[in-house]
């Protein structure tokens, strides 16, 4: 059986070790991240190159995507590393604080308009949540405060205001130069952290199109803003590429109640609107330091296939973990048993739709035929920019795709899409047919079809040009 629903495993620390990035290639590793909130642009450089090499090596193509860090606000840092915040207890955030020298009665913030931003009586999270405290006063820039939940607060901890509402732009002059390094590594996704609406992802376009990128956006949905709205939610999603369900500051915006409503949802309307969706943040994070899930982490992950992500993304548990390849084992493990479930080849109401004449039209009308016909094994979609593969991962089904590309930039961004494996194949002065047979020999060779297996074959009249596919074929295997 082939998984259909894809890896994303973040590099760092841990997968630098001698073997582990081959392991994880391996084990199923369909895109890797590198994460510009760590590391230096030589970090991000070498694994990139590391990763292509392995993946040529091993006969595999693997998407690199890139996280800008956003405009993550933060407490400074403490004299002694930290301090402990009692409930009860008044405490001060300003950016004037002493930087370093913070302690239990305030601590300096590393964004100047956060006073601005706030009202008496909002509640500001720290630490993902873990510290809550109450504004009761603001005094120029500084915010004097009552700390409702308690905790250890240490160096550089983020800060979010309940409900959302923090301005900060979500492009800063660290992502702007990043998205220069993502140009020269010419990586296959690009995502932008805390986009409020569909004109911070066009800005970030426009920035990585400038720069010689040609990289998809990834939006990543951890704004309370960008959910509260419908239509807001729609246009941030139809300016992107795919969207990441980061789910660590949007819980922390909207609260944990929400977040697994909310989570099904932006799976759903991602889908609805044919666009890829990742589903992130500590999907197995007892496994950073455990060998094995705990059993809430598997029905997490599978919960997340069943409503239909196309991947689901390791951090922390790849980047620094002590278990990084047995991790990415376990989560392929729980999407197979996962996808064994009827409910995930349950066609949707998408098949309902109209469609115009062009890539829609043939895709639904192969993923009809494939639901429909029990004499169809595969579906080879010979694709020139991929588009049609992914429209056709968009519907539930147990068939595999075989994304047929002859760009290598194709083949990888293929890679993140839910039910579909990308092919990459030489189809220099071959016809339409031609190239049909070439793709059912190769799967052929490969023990994916025998003799007397019916295939669906989508391509277009006009060979080698994006957008025109219109023709779809039934063949048998000889």
């Amino acid at each position: 059986m082939i998984r259909r629903t894809k890896v994303v495993a973040t590099l760092g620390p841990a997968t630098d070790k001698a073997g582990i990035l081959q392991q994880l290639i391996a084990s199923g590793v369909d895109t890797v991240r590198l994460n510009f909130s760590h590391g230096i642009a030589e970090d991000h450089r070498r694994r990139a190159e590391q990763v292509r090499e392995e993946a040529a090596r091993q006969g595999r193509h693997v998407a690199v995507l890139g996280d800008l860090q956003g405009p993550k606000i933060r407490v400074g840092k403490f004299s002694e590393g930290r301090a402990r915040l009692e409930k009860g207890a008044d405490f001060v955030l300003d950016p004037a604080w002493p930087d370093g020298g913070g302690n239990v009665k305030g601590v300096s913030v590393d964004y100047a308009e956060l006073a601005d931003d706030c009202a008496i009586g909002d509640t500001l999270l720290l630490d993902d949540g873990r510290l809550r405290l109450q504004v009761l006063q603001i005094d120029g820039s500084a915010l004097a405060t009552r700390v409702e939940v308690g905790g250890w607060l240490s160096n550089n901890k983020g800060i979010n205001k309940l409900g959302g509402g923090l301005t900060a732009p979500a492009l800063t002059q660290k992502d702007r130069r990043d998205i220069k390094v993502a140009a020269e590594l010419e990586l296959d996704y690009l995502a932008v952290s805390f986009p409020r609406d569909a004109a911070d992802i066009e800005k970030a376009r426009q920035l990585l199109r400038a720069a010689g990128g040609s990289a998809h956006i990834v939006a990543k949905i951890e704004r309370a803003e960008a959910v509260a709205d419908e239509t807001n939610l729609d246009e941030l999603i139809l300016a992107s590429d795919a969207i990441m369900v980061a789910r660590g500051d949007l819980a922390v915006e909207i609260g944990d109640a929400e977040l697994m409503g909310v989570q099904k949802y932006l799976i759903r309307r991602a889908r609805h609107l044919n666009r890829v969706a990742i589903t992130a943040t500590q999907m197995m994070e007892s496994m950073i330091s455990s060998p094995v899930p705990t059993r809430a982490e598997v029905c997490d992950v599978a919960n997340a296939v069943l409503d239909g992500t196309d991947a689901v993304m390791l951090s922390a548990e790849t980047a620094a973990g002590d278990y990084p390849v047995e991790t990415v084992e376990h989560m392929a493990d729980v999407i197979a048993g996962a996808e064994k479930h009827r409910a995930t080849r349950r066609p949707p109401r998408i098949m309902q739709d109209n469609y115009p004449a062009g890539d829609a039209c043939i895709a639904m009308a192969a993923m009809t035929i494939a639901n429909h016909c029990r004499d169809i094994k595969a579906i080879i979609c010979q694709t020139e920019t991929g588009n049609t593969a992914l429209l056709m991962s968009r519907v539930r089904s147990d068939i595999p795709i075989f994304a047929f590309c002859r760009h290598r930039s194709s083949c990888s961004r293929v890679a993140l899409y839910r039910g579909v494996d990308p092919v990459l194949m030489d189809v220099e002065g071959m016809d339409g047919p031609s190239r049909d047979l070439q793709a059912i020999n190769y799967l052929k060779e490969r023990k994916l079809l025998q003799k007397g297996d019916f295939v669906l074959v989508s391509r277009g009249y006009h060979q080698d040009v994006g957008g025109s596919t219109d023709t779809l074929r039934i063949l048998q295997v000889d």
